[in-house]
């Protein structure tokens, strides 16, 4: 066959294909000497080499991943090529399902995919909308005072009631919203945290200990079989499994309630937060959505779901997706070697305007008009795709969806300042603080 005809459908012949396009040294040493952040370098490797390129970090080089052709290659059709060696949380969720290989993910996996899709979710619903009437009865107050909030802390205040809520069946208290401050702590400081797992534990150990001592407590009542008002939740279906699966310790368990906790709390929040920044600079988007249909009715809640999809499109929950080539490969037409590491990366795809007219330009119509976002599922996957996306997908847009439900038509927010910039972790986040004050309560 001939390589250079038909580079998106290839088959799997080890060692062929033409070298990956490869970045000049020089621009790698003036990203360092600037100590840039790393989606400055992706950036101009991008955008000088396209949608398949390498670049050299260390003595191997980094192949980058943009192409729809070549994510889906990457992620979803050949995931058994490209591993996942570790992740970046492990410091701390352990040896839960975000971090989990092998036979153990595929256990721990499993158990859990029911929990958020379909009945799985119908289950939650309440409880996601009580936490949702919560949050707009603080709002209706801070409107009355004009009192100032910061409102990526209210989001996680919100995103973290609804998980608790689910995990649990409790509410949140203000004494466990307290002690678990400390797991964004710890995913603030995961990027500078040292190399070995050791030590970065240690710089870390007083905000694991506050984690683990909740954990700790949820797991022990729980276990004495005292439901919470809302009845029992996903930690209840840990420990049952752990009637029949020894692997289920109380450590694994542990793992599994922390890694729901910052998958279910800190991916909504920022991807709130970030919606609100944006309605701030098009606020003609807020009018839009709400006119597209009655309180309640699918026309508007598609429209507010088309602008959370647009804020996950320019913010992506996972902005880079690290794999591994676990053998040789042919992608899209390059040849990839065993060993070589692979970044794919959300965060660009989305923002090629070869694939996303004016891509810098918030427009949720893209999610409503017919051929208004690119058709291949390559091209838009905030949360993954693949064997590996994100569990909590449903969970995440259901709980964002009934939030707005609740707080677009009747506030909006006058900012005090907004941040110049974003910082990339494990999240891409807000870079400084987002205070604001609630406009009087719309008629």
């Amino acid at each position: 066959m001939d390589i250079e005809a038909s580079p998106g459908s290839l088959p799997y012949v080890p060692g062929t294909g033409r070298p990956v396009p490869e970045a000049e040294p020089g621009l790698v040493e003036s990203w360092r000497s600037a100590r840039g952040e790393l989606v400055e370098l992706l950036s101009q490797v991008h955008e000088r080499l396209g949608g398949i390129a390498a670049f050299r970090l260390g003595p191997a080089p980094t192949v980058l991943v943009t192409d729809p052709q070549a994510v889906q290659h990457v992620l979803a059709r050949h995931p058994e090529r490209y591993v996942k060696r570790s992740h970046r949380a492990r410091v701390l969720i352990g040896d839960g399902v975000l971090a989990a290989t092998g036979a153990a993910w595929k256990r721990q996996r499993r158990l859990l995919q029911s929990q958020f899709t379909g009945t799985g979710m119908r289950r939650y619903e309440r409880r996601i909308t009580e936490a949702a009437r919560t949050t707009a009865g603080r709002w209706r107050e801070y409107a009355r005072t004009g009192q100032s909030i910061d409102v990526g802390q209210e989001m996680r205040r919100f995103a973290l009631d609804a998980i608790w809520r689910s995990l649990t069946g409790h509410p949140l208290d203000d004494g466990t919203e307290r002690e678990l401050a400390a797991v964004a702590a710890v995913a603030t400081a995961l990027p500078t945290l040292p190399a070995d797992v050791t030590d970065a534990q240690d710089a870390v150990a007083a905000d694991l200990a506050r984690i683990d001592a909740v954990a700790r407590r949820a797991i022990d009542a729980a276990r004495s079989g005292a439901a919470g008002p809302d009845g029992p939740g996903l930690l209840h279906v840990l420990i049952d499994a752990a009637t029949e699966r020894p692997e289920y310790t109380d450590r694994l368990i542990r793992d599994e309630l922390v890694t729901l906790l910052v998958a279910g709390h800190e991916t909504t929040a920022t991807t709130l937060t970030w919606l609100y920044l944006l309605l701030d600079q098009y606020p003609a988007a807020r009018g839009h959505a709400l006119a597209a249909g009655c309180e309640g009715s699918p026309q508007r809640r598609q429209a507010i779901q088309a602008l959370v999809h647009e804020t996950l499109r320019l913010y992506p929950s996972a902005w880079i997706l690290p794999r591994h080539a676990a053998g040789d490969d042919n992608l899209a037409g390059y040849a990839v070697e065993a060993g070589t590491d692979i970044l794919v990366c959300p965060y660009l795809t989305h923002r090629d305007p070869e694939l996303w007219p004016d891509p810098e330009h918030f427009d949720p119509r893209r999610f409503i008009a017919p051929d208004g976002r690119p058709a291949h599922p390559g091209a838009y996957f905030p949360f993954g795709i693949g064997p590996r996306a994100c569990l909590g997908l449903q969970f995440a847009l259901r709980e964002s969806t009934v939030l707005l439900e609740h707080l677009l038509p009747v506030h909006t927010l006058a900012f005090h300042s907004t941040p110049a910039k974003a910082v990339y972790g494990i999240t891409v986040r807000p870079d400084g603080p987002t205070r604001a004050t609630l406009d009087p309560p719309l008629a």
